[in-house]
């Protein structure tokens, strides 16, 4: 479904990211395991087109989309969720989530249902559709940045450490909705520190550092692997 080949991303002399090569098959629930600053964001913005290769080859459904713009990204089926939310703080949950599904906008009725789908995963949404986006706990607001990206409708979502900052038992929450979403049909392409919750949901795992694909394999491979139990599993 996605496919990146020595893809290489300079930010002036800086190389951010060597010679990446990863794939996704449609269906997938595959984790970027990596620290913080080891090159998982800027994967995911030069897959979402924010961020342009200086060589190698994006493809999504066989189509080669290095260039394309973020916009066409979105509309080819490709949404990331970003790091840190990135939300209205000021605008209603409703309005946030409408948002997202601003592509699909000369399509009511399917706006309308997309909506309903969102308030059904996330159900505490619906109670408080009013309310400043900004006033709701942390846990509250992944979900509706979470629900702002599937508004689009995506063949592919990216979502980037959705377990950041958040409670245990409310992380354990988040990424078991993960899992109902890749079920449900949705290919998942998740960023994640934590590699004890990402590793029990995903089927398969990259392991990210300093801009390289430094390991990669089946997650009960990568959990039982001793060095990746020591550097982010702590075990």
């Amino acid at each position: 479904m996605l496919k990146l080949t020595d893809t290489t991303v300079k930010f002036g002399a800086f190389e951010a990211l060597s010679k990446i090569n990863i794939d996704v098959q449609e269906g997938e629930l595959v984790v970027l395991l990596g620290a913080n600053g080891a090159g998982k964001s800027t994967i995911f913005n030069t897959i979402s087109g924010l961020n342009k290769p200086a060589s190698g080859e994006i493809t999504f459904l066989g189509k080669r989309v290095n260039g394309y713009s973020p916009d066409r990204m979105v509309k080819e089926g490709i949404v990331q969720c970003p790091e840190g939310k990135k939300l209205f703080p000021d605008m209603s949950v409703q309005q946030n989530l409408m948002m997202g599904g601003f592509v699909h906008r000369r399509h009511k009725g399917q706006l309308k249902d997309s909506l309903e789908e969102v308030y059904e995963l996330f159900p505490i949404l619906k109670e408080k559709r009013e309310n400043a986006a900004g006033s709701l706990s942390g846990g509250q607001q992944q979900m509706v940045a979470i629900g702002r990206a599937l508004m689009a409708r995506p063949k592919l979502i990216m979502l980037d450490e959705p377990s950041i900052g958040l409670a245990p038992l409310i992380v354990e929450q988040m990424f078991s909705t993960i899992k109902q979403i890749n079920q449900s049909g949705t290919t998942v392409l998740l960023a994640e520190q934590n590699a004890n919750a990402a590793l029990k949901i995903a089927g398969r795992a990259y392991v990210i550092e300093n801009g390289s694909v430094v390991l990669q394999g089946r997650s009960e491979e990568l959990f039982n692997n001793d060095a990746i139990r020591k550097a982010y599993i702590g075990a």
